[in-house]
């Protein structure tokens, strides 16, 4: 009996999986990676934050929150306390 052979599909078709769910090795794969690229966010949004004159303190809170970093950066530059810029946005 010869030996199966796979048919592949033609060319330019796609062959998908047919559970879309992400194995654990797949998904521990992504965790270093979104984990690495969320740091790097965060370090930049620091850094304009105390370019902004944010104290490190409160520059390092709302780097690690989702406020919005144009409006921390417009209140100060509005003349806005960073202590209460940092409240309006936490």
């Amino acid at each position: 009996m010869p030996p199966l052979q796979r048919k592949l599909p033609p060319e330019g078709f796609v062959l998908a999986r047919a559970n879309l769910t992400p194995t654990m090795s797949e998904m521990a794969e992504l965790t270093p990676t979104i984990q690495s690229e969320r740091s790097k966010v965060e370090s930049w949004r620091l850094h304009v934050l105390i370019e902004a004159g944010y104290p490190l303190p409160l520059a390092e809170k709302l780097a690690h929150s989702e406020a919005d970093l144009h409006t921390a950066v417009d209140l100060i530059h509005a003349g806005c306390t960073a202590e209460t810029a940092a409240e309006i946005l936490l």
